[in-house]
């Protein structure tokens, strides 16, 4: 087996020159997206029929040279349940079989690592609350990375498009355990044109101030809910930084916290949305709104009963079709993010799809008489059980009630153990946690399952304050 920083070396190296098309990509005209498009959708479609008995059963009916986006439309929807249930019919290398994969996520602990010498394997509950497992090859990792950070990478280049005058030193807020892309990726491709360092959101506040102040990040990456506390750390004088961009991922970005990152820091804020599955979009810092990848996925706005929505009209959700991951083929798969495609152009001209801020999926911090718990503190424990299908997380003054819908046995004293090491490193040594399964998680007529369910907010009390004794 080959050693991993080889494997990354050559990672890298592949990424240079990945990096120049993808970034010429953003200039391209109508017409050439168009077409691309559908060679790239036909592909896939003809590598899902030939290597997936799943896909092959489902698309048996479809010609691929007939196929383009419109006909896209008739073919049926995939879900998370599918493809988890389906996992070892639908990839298209039969060493991927799922158990193969879980095995390699549970030996991940906080260090990036190659599966076969060739892949990346990444988990995510969602915020549906059900668990979902990607694969990704070679070049479909540098994909999915540049399609989450090429409009930061040109914004960087400045107005000609020149290198950057020093390297970009990246700090990055997210997960701990690289079971989540926003723990791997930064490991795979901090390099010489971008130095990344991650800054896990299990850590206490006041260390992750530190070593802010230490690193000096040209640029700030992080979930808007982990980015707003370092707003009020700035004013006070104890965050001592002055970034070029900050990067928004993972949550909404609220109006409130937009304006404090750009009253804090002067700089522009640049909005990611992205998803384990492969899909993103990038704000281009020329107007509002960001761009979708049109030329790594396609993706359906729809309303809650699978019918499309106009521009200007709020989707309950998206159909994606992932056109370069023929690995594991996601094919008009649905993703309950609420997304609202604008009609008029963007200043910068591109002709890459235009859509509003997202707002759908907050997870809400929980504040326990001051202290702020990210969701990704009970994320990060909750996500790695494979046999937690569902989760909600209920905020008590105490600590938190957790009722878990599980599939297969899961030892619930670790699970609680797990979870108040986190609250306790965070200095809520006295936090109570009760975990419940449950048969089912009641959800709103929307569908939507809250996962984080904080106290209002005149709710917090003696006992929460004695959380922090």
């Amino acid at each position: 087996m080959t050693s991993y920083q080889t494997l990354r070396e050559r990672h890298l190296a592949d990424l240079a020159p990945a990096t120049g098309e993808l970034l010429g990509r953003l200039d391209w005209s109508a017409e050439r997206l168009a077409e691309h498009r559908r060679t790239e959708l036909r592909r896939l479609v003809r590598t899902a029929r030939a290597a997936s008995p799943w896909h092959r059963a489902r698309l048996r009916d479809v010609d691929p040279d007939r196929l383009d986006e419109h006909t896209l439309a008739e073919l049926p929807v995939m879900t998370k349940d599918d493809l988890m249930a389906n996992f070892d019919e639908i990839i298209t290398d039969d060493r991927l079989r799922l158990d193969r994969v879980e095995a390699h996520l549970d030996g991940l602990r906080g260090t990036d690592a190659y599966l076969l010498d060739r892949y990346h394997a990444c988990a995510s509950s969602g915020s549906s609350g059900r668990r979902g497992v990607f694969v990704y090859d070679w070049d479909g990792w540098m994909l999915a990375f540049l399609g989450l950070f090429r409009h930061l990478l040109r914004h960087q280049a400045g107005p000609h498009g020149g290198a950057s005058p020093s390297p970009t030193r990246m700090a990055v807020l997210g997960a701990a355990r690289a079971t989540h892309q926003s723990a791997t990726m930064p490991q795979t491709f901090s390099g010489t044109a971008v130095d990344m360092r991650r800054f896990p959101l299990t850590l206490p506040p006041a260390e992750i101030v530190a070593g802010l102040n230490e690193y000096r990040p040209t640029v700030l990456n992080g979930y808007p809910t982990a980015l707003y506390p370092l707003v009020h750390a700035a004013e006070a004088g104890e965050l001592r930084i002055a970034p070029s961009a900050v990067l928004s991922i993972a949550e909404p970005l609220l109006p409130e916290i937009r304006d404090g990152l750009r009253r804090a820091w002067g700089a522009p804020v640049l909005n990611v949305w992205g998803a384990s599955e492969g899909v993103s979009a990038g704000s281009c810092g020329q107007g509002p709104g960001l761009h979708l990848s049109d030329d790594l996925a396609i993706v359906e706005l729809v309303d809650r009963h699978g019918r499309p929505v106009p521009p200007n009209q709020l989707a309950a959700k998206v159909y994606v079709t992932v056109l370069y991951n023929h690995t594991l083929p996601l094919i008009r798969y649905e993703i309950t993010d609420e997304l609202t495609a604008l009609a008029a152009p963007c200043p910068c001209g591109s002709a890459f799809q235009l859509v509003d801020d997202p707002w759908g999926r907050l997870d809400d911090s929980f504040s326990y008489a001051g202290v702020l718990v990210h969701p990704h503190v009970f994320r990060s424990a909750l996500g790695r059980r494979r046999t937690v299908l569902e989760y909600q997380v209920r905020q008590t003054p105490a600590g938190a009630d957790v009722a878990v819908r599980c599939q297969g046995p899961v030892d619930l004293a670790a699970l609680a153990d797990d979870l108040l090491a986190g609250l306790a490193g965070l200095g809520l040594p006295a936090a109570e946690i009760t975990i419940t399964p449950v048969d089912r998680i009641e959800r709103p007529a929307s569908g939507k399952l809250p996962r984080f369910v904080p106290l209002p907010a005149d709710s917090f009390g003696v006992r929460a304050e004695r959380l922090t004794d």
